[in-house]
């Protein structure tokens, strides 16, 4: 069966992934771009960008990945569901390129662009989301991209195999915590460490029962 993948997910040294308020110019908040500038900096972001331990391992974001599902939070700003014709973040040729999943309580008919990026809109719970991905997926991975309540979710019902998080040293002191409710989840993995000499820590849990 395939995995269930999460990778590149920033989190402050206080546990938030994102600030607050999200809003159409400030798509994290307070923390502006600050939990990702060590992904800007790679190559995989940028092709003048530097090639090391976090270029490693920012590029395992697409390998082998069949679909996406993310939270509607991170498909647009509060209200984008008023929207009709807002159409995510990414303009034409999304980053993505596979299907996508949207988990929203407002659906909307699915959406196509560029690149082979389909969004599909859902109004279901993450087990059965996981389940129509995997389907989509034609037997690769799929990757959870977030945000943090949505993956918290996920984590919280057992449904992540592979998680790399990226522990950035800012303190946000607001915004969406990652693990408030998951109380012990590490039991559940192995989880190694690498530090990185731009400043930041990289985690990878790795459930034990996909090995």
């Amino acid at each position: 069966m395939s995995r269930t993948r999460v990778h590149n997910f920033s989190i402050s040294l206080d546990g938030f992934a994102t600030g607050e308020p999200q809003t159409l110019e400030t798509p994290f908040g307070h923390a502006g771009q600050r939990l990702h500038r060590w992904m800007m900096a790679t190559r995989f972001w940028d092709e003048n960008g530097s090639d090391g331990i976090d270029n490693a391992f920012a590029q395992r974001h697409s390998e082998g990945i069949g679909a996406e599902i993310m939270g509607a939070h991170k498909f647009g700003p509060p209200g984008w569901q008023d929207d009709p014709e807002w159409r995510g973040w990414w303009g034409d040729n999304p980053p993505f390129h596979t299907p996508t999943f949207v988990l929203t309580h407002r659906p909307r008919p699915d959406l196509v662009m560029d690149g082979g990026t389909t969004f599909r809109f859902l109004s279901t719970g993450p087990a059965e989301a996981l389940g129509i991905a995997r389907e989509a997926a034609g037997g690769l991975d799929v990757r959870i991209g977030g945000g943090p309540s949505m993956l918290r979710d996920f984590l919280a019902a057992g449904l992540v195999d592979h998680l790399h998080l990226v522990v950035v040293p800012i303190i946000l002191g607001r915004g969406v915590r990652l693990w408030d409710g998951l109380e012990g989840v590490e039991a559940d993995y192995d989880v190694e460490t690498v530090a990185s000499p731009s400043g930041v820590t990289h985690l990878t849990f790795t459930r034990r029962s996909a090995q």
